[in-house]
């Protein structure tokens, strides 16, 4: 099935290999690869690294430990972070602390309706939290926020400021089909899909395709595919303009930061 944290770089041709066969034995004894933190990861956080596929719970377990840079905010029913690797400019996950429910499978803990709806009304204050997030970091660049700029700097501000631009807009949240990592987590995140960790196809489509669900479709019907997701498809498609870049991921991202230049200042 297919995985957010696939590790397999398929947008590259393999050369022919020497017919000898590799030993099983040290094959399988080799050091697995690990993600390297980046260079300004605080040092509760580096630790997470080692956990691997568990690493999210130590933020649900001792959200305290952490600073501000890494632990947005917590509370008795949810823990939020900075994404360790974003996939955007702004992208942050979700931690629900609930014990009988953080290791289930999303599909299957969303099956409960009262969780779902805590899931859901946390969800929309955290889209708030990074809708308001691009308004800091881009609002200069944005004409359509321009006449709420200037009345906020007017000496004389107006009772009600103009609304400015529609920052929700640009905000995506869901669960993965597949997770990469054991605790339950929702993303919430910017859509520029601009980001130095943004290399692989499976990345990119991760949240480009029907593979992220967002919490609104929940709960979902036994049947549904997305249970059980088969396959990324076969594509990238740009998420503004619809361009097909078919499996090359540098072409991609080359393309997205022009996208992201010319969505900045609408």
């Amino acid at each position: 099935m297919a995985s957010a944290d696939d590790l397999i770089d398929d947008s590259r041709t393999a050369e022919p290999q020497p017919s000898t066969r590799p030993n099983a034995f040290a094959e399988l004894m080799k050091p697995k690869k690990r993600k390297v933190a980046p260079d300004t990861t605080d040092a509760p956080t580096s630790r997470t690294m080692f956990a691997g596929r568990g690493g999210l719970g130590a933020y649900t377990a001792d959200p305290e430990s952490f600073p501000a840079s890494r632990v947005v905010y917590y509370n008795d029913k949810f823990v939020v972070i900075n994404d360790l690797f974003p996939k955007a400019q702004v992208h942050l996950l979700i931690l629900p602390r609930d014990k009988s429910k953080y290791l289930l499978d999303p599909q299957d803990a969303f099956d409960d309706p009262t969780f779902l709806a805590d899931c859901q009304a946390e969800e929309k204050k955290v889209r708030a939290i990074v809708a308001n997030e691009l308004r800091r970091k881009f609002g200069a660049f944005s004409k359509s926020e321009q006449p709420r700029r200037h009345a906020m700097e007017s000496n004389d501000s107006p009772d009600e400021l103009p609304l400015g631009r529609d920052w929700s807009k640009d905000v995506i949240s869901g669960i993965h089909a597949n997770p990469s990592m054991t605790h339950l987590h929702i993303h919430v995140l910017s859509r520029d899909m601009v980001s130095e960790p943004m290399k692989k196809r499976n990345h990119y489509q991760s949240f480009t395709t029907d593979f992220l669900i967002s919490l609104d479709q929940f709960p979902l019907e036994a049947r549904d595919y997305r249970r059980r997701y088969g396959k990324f498809p076969d594509d990238m498609i740009c998420w503004r303009c619809g361009k097909n870049f078919g499996n090359k991921m540098v072409k991609l991202k080359e393309h997205l930061n022009i996208e992201l230049d010319d969505w900045k200042t609408v």
